[in-house]
């Protein structure tokens, strides 16, 4: 098992806010790099190819309100995985989100995948730090 974790980024939003808003797929696509194409998703999944590498699929599997969100690959995906949202609040109008992956490949693939993997979690945090919404 291979486990990644972003680093903890502050978003000057509630943790309720930020729970309400990635407790939503369809809020995800903002988040995803240029490389991702292909997006479709629902309230409670999602799909996605990232160029020249693979397709991958998601879904909520389990939500503590305002503070974690689980979500498992889905479909088809080259490794099974878990990715876990961990909301922490600091202020009425301020939380700390941190991601974290724990990832089922092969040790050839984990070794492929771990960077690209890291960067789109550290990716993912920082343009939801940006976000306005």
């Amino acid at each position: 098992m291979t486990k990644l974790t972003s680093e903890k980024h502050t978003v000057n939003k509630s943790a309720e806010h930020v729970f309400q808003f990635l407790c939503d797929f369809n809020h995800f696509e903002p988040l995803m790099p240029d490389k991702v194409v292909d997006w479709k998703s629902d309230t409670e999944s999602c799909s996605f190819n990232i160029q020249g590498m693979a397709a991958i699929g998601m879904k909520f599997v389990n939500k503590t309100a305002n503070s974690r969100i689980e979500i498992e690959s889905s479909g088809k995906n080259p490794f099974d995985f878990t990715l876990f949202v961990n909301i922490n609040e600091k202020t009425a109008e301020s939380c700390e989100v941190e991601m974290e992956m724990n990832a089922d490949m092969n040790p050839m693939l984990a070794m492929m995948a771990k960077r690209p993997l890291s960067n789109l979690l550290k990716m993912m945090v920082e343009k939801l730090e940006e976000l306005s919404f």
